[in-house]
């Protein structure tokens, strides 16, 4: 296997987050009919599994648009580097921070949503620059 950098870890990352929202929604697709599952259709516990499940599929789309973004630019300045794997970390920390949160209602949503919102936040702004030419 080679040494995967920056925009190849992305189109990676994205195709590792499709497969795990497939598996998330098999999971979840095991008990959907049972009313009362993790709380009921509306609970609080139920949404952000949900949610997790679809920001994996969100965030693997974001990051193979990171990948297309750098390969027709053609260039990876350490700001893009930086980019790619602020990425990777949104979309490595989202879903765990939803699961926290459906496991732990009383942490502070503002504190476990820093990390993968901040991370997407500047990966969305350093890749934007490099489109505008920034």
């Amino acid at each position: 296997m080679t040494h995967l950098q920056p925009p190849e870890v992305n189109l990676l990352a994205a195709w590792i987050g499709v497969v795990a929202g497939l598996l998330a929604g098999a999971a979840l697709g095991l008990g959907f009919d049972r009313p009362d599952w993790l709380g009921g259709y509306a609970s609080h516990r139920r949404r952000l599994y949900r949610l997790a499940h679809i920001s994996l599929f969100g965030l693997a789309l974001l990051n193979a648009l990171g990948f297309f973004t750098v390969r027709l630019a053609l260039t990876t300045t350490p700001a893009v580097v930086v980019a790619g794997w602020a990425l990777i970390a949104g979309a490595l920390t989202m879903p765990v921070s939803c699961v926290v949160l459906a496991h732990r209602p009383g942490w502070p949503p503002v504190l476990l949503f820093a990390v993968p919102v901040g991370s997407l936040f500047v990966a969305g702004i350093v890749l934007a620059g490099k489109v505008a030419g920034l």
